[in-house]
């Protein structure tokens, strides 16, 4: 069985960190629908006074960051003695796990174009120990078709495999099609799927979709893209939905009050950190 739209969001221009324009695209609104995606902000600007401002220092708890520039750059430290840097058509991973304080920041670049999401940790695995990743070119298989390609950003497609994260399954492909290609993704019945039209419209499941809108798929055995006018390019995303109570508050997402509650009282404490580097062992 294809599957079918289910639900269509589109992004609105918003400001976040430091004075960052970006576009937001799911959020709280979209947390049962889109399950286990909890948000997904698009980045698209020629012009670096829109993002330069960067994300200062800030925590987070309970969730994976993944980030995806397929143009531009961006600078990661973090609490765990991070500091690395991804640039075009590579990929950040962070796991904050059980808490980890980070920043982000942007330099300039002829465009930055990418997206970051929020990926919900399951509630076992919400005070897991935080990790760090980048994904880089070298490891990002780029898998030809007819009329386009499919870069693995992440998990399996098809005889190929890709990064794997330590939680939740991921199988993150970015898909480049040309005008009226087709590619046709098998999926399993009951995965979680989205997708999200970076650049250009497209024709997603044969409906018609405007660029910088995500979509969530019903169930099905299949998902049919289709390059529109000019080509498009599309971001897709298969997981496993979690079903699980979502507790959510700025940069942390737990699964009661209580344990919200408890975590912005760490903060407030200084026991928010639990994991920190040991340079004796370069960790």
């Amino acid at each position: 069985m294809k599957r079918t739209i289910r639900k269509a969001v589109t992004g609105f221009r918003t400001v976040d960190g430091a004075g960052v324009s970006l576009v937001r695209v799911l959020g709280h609104d979209d947390v049962e629908e889109f399950d286990p995606i909890l948000m997904l902000d698009s980045f698209d600007s020629t012009s670096p006074e829109d993002y330069t401002a960067g994300f200062p220092m800030h925590p987070h708890r309970g969730i994976e960051t993944v980030s995806y520039l397929y143009r531009g750059k961006m600078v990661h430290k973090d609490t765990l003695g991070n500091e690395d840097c991804i640039s075009d058509g590579e990929v950040q991973w962070m796991n904050s796990g059980s808490g980890i304080l980070h920043e982000e920041q942007v330099p300039a670049a002829e465009r930055l174009l990418g997206v970051q999401l929020w990926l919900n940790l399951p509630e076992e695995d919400k005070m897991s120990v935080p990790t760090y990743r980048a994904i880089r070119r070298n490891e990002i298989r780029e898998i030809p078709f007819e009329g386009g390609f499919l870069r693995l950003l992440a998990g399996v497609y098809g005889e190929y495999q890709g990064h794997r994260g330590d939680h939740l399954p991921l199988d993150y492909y970015d898909v480049h099609l040309d005008e009226n290609a087709e590619l046709v993704i098998p999926t399993e019945e009951d995965e979680s799927v989205m997708v999200f039209t970076l650049l250009g419209d497209a024709l997603v499941a044969d409906e018609p979709v405007r660029e910088k809108t995500a979509v969530k798929l019903t169930e099905g055995d299949s998902l049919s893209l289709r390059g529109a006018a000019g080509g498009s390019q599309i971001l897709v995303m298969k997981s496993r939905a979690l079903h699980e109570p979502v507790a959510w508050a700025g940069p942390i997402v737990m699964n009661s009050g209580q344990e919200l509650s408890e975590a912005f009282l760490e903060l407030e404490e200084g026991t928010f950190i639990r994991e920190r580097p040991d340079f004796n062992t370069g960790r």
